[in-house]
This record gives structure tokens, C-alpha cells and sequence, in this order.
């Protein structure tokens, strides 16, 4: 048997000891076959090398293609939406190592927000339940801010705890009752039926407001509102602020307002479309949807 090895060399030996290394300890196996034991663990470094130089450079496609933004996690995901590659996270983090791979760090947003005093309040309906089984049943809502010069930039957005997808979003150099109300108006045209939505927010004064509270009863939604000074109430609408400003406006210098609006307006599209989320079964919050309609 060993002379018919001899043809193939040491390799073929060594691959037959990987094969056999269950049934018996390494070193008698080495014996029996004729090679030392630091021979086969060198073919064995040299196998996992050749199959992680493959990995890596996976890796570094995924990484480059989304700017250094994302971690080993995230990684993850991306490389089997656009890849068809599933990895383990715990070999993408170790293979970043090797490379030297970071995410670039994720500034954390304080949640200690300020409120006015407002007009109406609501009772807390949402008990930080940040799931919903359908869509339209659970929505939450915020405005966020954003600097550029001397002037600021802001976003109202609503997003839907079904999928997590923005359903809708409106921007204003003006953080007024408008802006709110314009983004509500934009989300029920896209909706045919909200009767029994819940809609959290917090207790901002846009959303404290006489035409706020008019406006929601009428198409069949119920109020819901954080406990005043308690931003992890609305934890989930908070999350996706955080994602957009870290991952699509602090990478880049924002010098003009028009790039600001055009930066947030493809972010939610890549949030909605591109982003594959892990709560959502590795799939994007459009794609969820389209799944569950199907």
C-alpha cells in the first residue's frame, strides 16, 4: 500500500492521515504512513492558508464595496445577499484581524432628549414592543437633526415595525408642525386602509400639537407617545437615526445643504432596498414585505 503512495508523495500520505485522523492518534498515524508528525501539521497550515486566501479576499471585496463602514456582522450579511456566501461571523472577524479590517466607529447618539412642553400627550401604547406581525399595525416616528455650515437640515421619517422599511420621510431647512404633517400625508397616500394603526412618537411638540391629534383619529390611528424624557421608549426610530448619520452622512464632508438631502435621500433607499437586517431573516426590509404579500 505505502509503495503505491510513494507515487503521489508525501501529499497524498498526508491527505489519508486527514482522512483517518479520527480513528487513531496523529503520531501513529504518521508513523504508520512514514512522514513526521510536523510534516502533516505544516500541510495542514498550508491547506487552511490556501483556503482562507479565498476568504479573504471576499472579505475585502465586501468591505471595499460598502466603504469600510461595517463590522464582521454586517459583513456578513452583505456577503450572502450579494454574494451568495455564507460565513461564519466568527471566521469573518478573525480573517478582518489578519487583514486588519476595522469598521469605522459608530458614534453613539445620547438619549437624553429635550421636549417642550406641548399641548396634548398620550398614553405609552407601545411598551417598547418594537415587533408587529403585519404591516400597518405598529408605526414610530421622530424628527432628527442635521448640521451643515451655519444651517441645519431636518428629517422627519416614520417606519413601520413590521419590516422596519421608512415609509415615508421629509425633509425641511424648517422643524415645524408642517414638516410633521407633510410626512404623515405622504405616508397615508401610499396606504389604503390604517384602521387599529398604532403610531409612537415622542412627546416633541410637533407631536403634542392640536392638528396632530386631529389628524390621526380620522383615518382610524391610534396615538402612542414615549414617557416625556424617556428616548429609549422609542428606541427603534432612535437606532435608525444612528444608522443613517454613522453610515451615511459623518463618513463624508457635507459642505452644501443639496448634498445633505441627496446624501439621506440615498441612504434610505439603500436602508430599505440594500440593507439586509438580521431580525428580518437576512433579508432587506422591501424584500421582507414582498415575502410576506407573496
Amino acid at each position: 500500500m505505502l509503495g503505491n503512495l510513494d507515487a503521489g508523495g508525501k501529499e497524498e500520505r498526508f491527505k489519508l492521515i486527514e482522512k483517518a485522523a479520527a480513528l487513531g492518534k496523529i503520531a501513529d498515524l504518521c508513523q504508520l504512513f512514514g512522514v513526521s508528525k510536523s510534516g502533516y501539521y505544516a500541510y495542514l497550515k498550508r491547506k487552511g492558508d490556501d483556503r482562507d486566501a479565498e476568504a479573504k479576499q471576499q472579505i475585502r471585496k465586501a468591505y471595499k464595496r460598502y466603504e469600510g463602514k461595517y463590522g464582521y456582522r454586517q459583513l456578513q450579511l452583505f456577503l450572502w445577499q450579494d454574494d451568495g456566501i455564507w460565513m461564519n461571523h466568527k471566521k469573518i472577524l478573525r480573517l478582518m484581524q489578519e487583514l486588519g479590517l476595522q469598521a469605522r466607529i459608530r458614534r453613539k447618539r445620547r438619549l437624553n432628549g429635550t421636549y417642550q412642553a406641548g399641548e396634548r400627550v398620550a398614553e405609552n401604547l407601545l411598551k417598547r414592543d418594537f415587533t408587529a406581525a403585519k404591516p400597518n399595525q405598529k408605526w414610530v416616528t421622530d424628527v432628527t437633526q442635521y448640521r451643515v455650515g451655519e444651517r441645519w437640515l431636518y428629517l422627519s421619517a416614520i417606519k413601520d415595525l413590521f419590516n422596519n422599511e421608512i415609509v415615508a420621510y421629509q425633509l425641511s431647512e424648517r422643524n415645524d408642525n408642517a414638516l410633521v404633517l407633510q410626512t404623515f400625508a405622504k405616508a397615508f397616500a401610499k396606504q389604503k386602509d390604517v384602521t387599529g394603526l398604532v403610531v409612537h412618537s415622542d412627546q416633541g411638540f410637533q407631536y403634542t400639537s392640536h392638528a396632530y391629534h386631529d389628524m390621526l383619529p380620522k383615518v382610524g390611528a391610534q396615538i402612542s407617545m414615549s414617557r416625556r424624557g424617556n428616548c429609549l421608549d422609542n428606541a427603534s426610530m432612535e437606532s435608525f437615526f444612528s444608522h443613517l448619520k454613522t453610515e451615511g452622512l459623518y463618513p463624508y464632508d457635507i459642505r452644501k445643504m443639496a448634498e445633505a438631502q441627496r446624501r439621506i435621500e440615498k441612504y434610505i433607499r439603500f436602508y430599505n432596498r440594500r440593507r439586509p437586517q438580521r431580525k428580518l431573516g437576512k433579508l432587506t426590509p422591501v424584500d421582507y414585505r414582498r415575502q410576506f404579500a407573496a
